[in-house]
């Protein structure tokens, strides 16, 4: 089928990885290898565990962060719940050629959404406001009550893009996250390298999505090599 929606992961596709973050904010706090994301997954792997409800919608950042600081204490560590979340959140910064590659697809005439599991916020979130503008649909875990890899919200996006999955494309940095929507027919790019990732999606979708390196002068002066 012909690709007519593009749909972009948050965190780690659209914005700095928070995963990266997580491993400087335990090195740097004496804390194992995978601590923190260990700790989420423990409560993201169950059905009723804290972190599915947090980013289903169910319970607030304030909730979460007392059942981790009570989780922590626990296991014999004294770190805030709450301090390493405000600094994840300023570590995850926009990536502006991510942003530069949705206003390309849009401009060739495709849809595009961001597809991402969060939680609600308190008070205004502008930072969610200005991207969600970027975007013809913004779906959000805590809002429709699904979280990737549950197919109802990779189903719910492409219902707002109005296209079937086999016509969209989906970027992502997790693989258990890719592989439902594989399964749902869509194509699926997994987000390392960033650039790397817009090249292959470019040559999917024909558009020319990363900036090719200027020639190299080979002007007076300048030997060119063939």
């Amino acid at each position: 089928m012909e690709i007519k929606a593009v749909i972009f992961d948050v965190g780690g596709v659209i914005q700095e990885s928070p995963l990266a973050f997580l491993k400087e904010f335990e090195a740097r706090n004496d804390l194992p290898d995978g601590f923190f994301a260990g700790l989420v997954g423990n409560y993201a792997a169950r059905p009723d565990g804290a972190w599915q409800r947090l980013e289903r919608g169910e319970i607030l950042l304030d909730e979460l962060c007392r059942i981790f600081d009570s989780e922590i204490a626990n296991l014999g560590y004294s770190v805030s719940t709450a301090a390493m979340m405000l600094e994840m959140a300023d570590y995850v910064v926009i990536r502006p050629r991510m942003l530069e590659a949705v206003r390309r697809i849009r401009a060739h005439g495709l849809r595009t959404a961001a597809l991402t599991n969060n939680w609600l916020m308190e008070g205004k979130d502008l930072e969610r406001e200005a991207l969600m503008d970027r975007f013809d649909a913004f779906i959000e875990s805590c809002r429709t009550g699904f979280r990737k890899p549950d197919p109802r919200i990779y189903e719910l996006t492409c219902e707002a893009l109005e296209v079937l999955p086999g016509e969209a494309a989906f970027l992502d940095d997790i693989g258990a996250n890719l592989k439902t929507a594989a399964r749902l027919g869509m194509l699926t790019i997994k987000v390392e390298d960033p650039d790397e990732a817009l090249r292959e999606l470019g040559e999917a979708i024909g558009i020319e999505l990363v900036d090719r390196p200027p020639a190299a002068d080979s002007g007076p002066g300048k030997e060119a090599h063939e």
